[in-house]
């Protein structure tokens, strides 16, 4: 049998094949990226969860290669190819529906602690995504199989498919990443890939099948519903910002927290009347006492979020400077509308810590750092670069304070971040506030907590038991660790085994 794509094809056929090679190439990569944050909520946006969505998505191409290939030479038409296509493109927009029940699986057994169960239902997710990106997969030979004609253009043939499909690609990947997601959300992206898969699909088959991208029009018209139900109280906001999933909870005492991707940290929190919050934020204003007698006249503090540190500040050091950065701004305005976040010394910058560090006037009295992307602390920010440089910005006796976040038990990165910091502070302190927290303190040699429980009388009353009680746990910091570097600062792989071997009970 002739293929209906030969050398005699008509111009109309050669611009829908580049057209549907063009919209497969960017729904194929574009799901990719709306897969990881489909996930974040819910497994968070780690190294682990984007190894599994690439490689999936790597697997399933390469398996669609093949059986692309296959059905190509039995089923040599467009009609045949589109019709695939016109499937995939129904698979794409059910993914975010579909995936709902696996993803409350996951979180029970994330509470419960369980690997397998954890593991099995991120696997369930990524295999909804897998299926219909086989079948996209299978377009680019079964293209290639329609187009080719003369065996002496067929290397320009497929080069120029190729490219066609590649510049979809990146297309999508942009397009989902920079507009899509930010501008309409998760569901809204795979519906979209969908929709234009629908219709690049219909233009092979027919006006009949234009059904099915009205029907998926319809479907992208319908209101989002929640993402993620509250475990208690209720959820006041949720959203996707520019750089991930948030959402503030109002939980049944009143207090606010704001959660973060997958939910298993709160990154910021308001309670009811009170600029204290009976957790590790509250530490942060008594330990710079540490190393001075008066309150601090400025502090950075890199990873700001809704502004629980900076929103005490002003409570208690009315008259000390706050430089808060935060990476995704949309944190500032939910801590303003629901953190009740205020502070008149405050300078706002929505911009990545490190850098904003190294163009700053320096001549702070505290450096706090608390930027994490759950589970993980940035490696750039901790190596003994990032260290030697908020050295280097600290006044005459200032500190650096780091939150080191961890599997209850846990020591392998507070080892790791206490070593890097005693290369570039003269002395390291411990603070283990809590039993998922510990505050770093790097400093001079008058860092002590001597000097603290000195100054403890000296404070607002409601934070003279907090820095006794600093001052009374007070060591040195852990020995043992790597000292991590720009070049190697393995901290992904140090907090997935640490992750791995708590949830294993070891």
């Amino acid at each position: 049998m002739r293929p209906k794509m030969s050398a005699s094809q008509t111009g109309s056929e050669r611009t829908l094949l580049a057209a549907l090679v063009f919209v497969v190439g960017a729904a194929s990569l574009g799901a990719e990226i709306a897969a990881a944050r489909l996930l974040a909520p819910y497994f968070g946006a780690s190294t682990i969860v984007w190894a599994n969505t690439i490689g999936v998505v790597l697997v399933a191409l390469s398996a669609g290669y093949w059986f692309g290939g296959r059905l190509a030479d039995r089923h040599p038409r467009l009609r045949s190819l589109c019709l695939v296509v016109l499937v995939a493109a129904v698979l794409i927009a059910a993914i975010p529906f579909a995936a709902r029940p696996f993803l409350s699986l996951s979180v029970d057994a994330f509470d419960d602690v369980s690997p397998g169960g954890f593991l099995g239902s991120l696997f369930g997710v990524l295999i909804l995504v897998a299926v219909p990106v086989t079948l996209l997969g299978a377009a680019s030979p079964w293209a290639v199989r329609l187009a080719v004609g003369p065996p002496e253009r067929a290397g320009e043939v497929v080069g120029r498919l190729y490219a066609i499909s590649t510049a979809g690609s990146l297309f999508g990947t942009m397009i989902a990443a920079l507009l899509l997601i930010p501008a309409i959300g998760t569901q809204r992206t795979f519906l979209v890939f969908a929709l234009a898969l629908g219709l690049v699909a219909s233009a092979g088959l027919g006006w009949r099948s234009l059904a099915v991208p009205a029907l998926l029009a319809l479907v992208f018209a319908a209101p989002v519903g929640a993402i993620k139900a509250a475990d208690t109280g209720r959820v006041l906001f949720e959203d996707e910002t520019a750089h991930q999933y948030a959402r503030v909870v109002e939980r049944d005492d009143g207090s606010r927290a704001l959660e973060l991707n997958e939910g298993q940290a709160v990154h910021s929190l308001l309670r009811p009347g009170s600029f204290l919050t009976d957790d590790y934020w509250d530490g942060h204003l008594v330990l710079p006492f540490a190393a001075r007698a008066r309150p601090p006249r400025r502090i950075a503090i890199l990873g700001n979020a809704g502004g629980t540190v900076a929103r005490a500040f002003g409570g208690y050091f009315p008259a000390t400077e706050v430089d808060a950065v935060e990476i995704d701004g949309e944190l500032t305005d939910l801590g303003r509308r629901y953190l009740d976040l205020r502070n008149p010394r405050m300078r706002v910058f929505a911009e990545d810590a490190r850098p904003w560090l190294e163009r700053s006037e320096g001549g702070y009295d505290a450096i706090m750092v608390d930027a994490y992307r759950q589970p993980y602390i940035p490696f750039y920010l901790a190596t003994e670069e990032f260290f030697e440089l908020a050295r280097d910005r600290l006044a005459r006796g200032g500190i650096v304070i780091v939150n080191v976040g961890h599997p209850e038990g846990s020591e392998e990165l507070e080892r790791v971040l206490a070593a890097t910091m005693r290369s570039a502070f003269a002395r390291v302190l411990r603070d283990p506030i809590e039993p998922t927290n510990t505050l770093l303190l790097g400093g001079g040699p008058g860092l002590s907590a001597r000097r603290l429980g000195r100054r403890a009388a000296t404070l607002p009353p409601e934070l003279r038991p907090l820095a006794r009680r600093a001052a009374a746990d007070l060591e040195g910091g852990l020995a043992g660790g790597d000292v991590y570097t720009d070049d190697h600062a393995p901290v992904e792989w140090l907090v997935d085994s640490s992750l791995l071997e708590y949830a294993n009970g070891e």
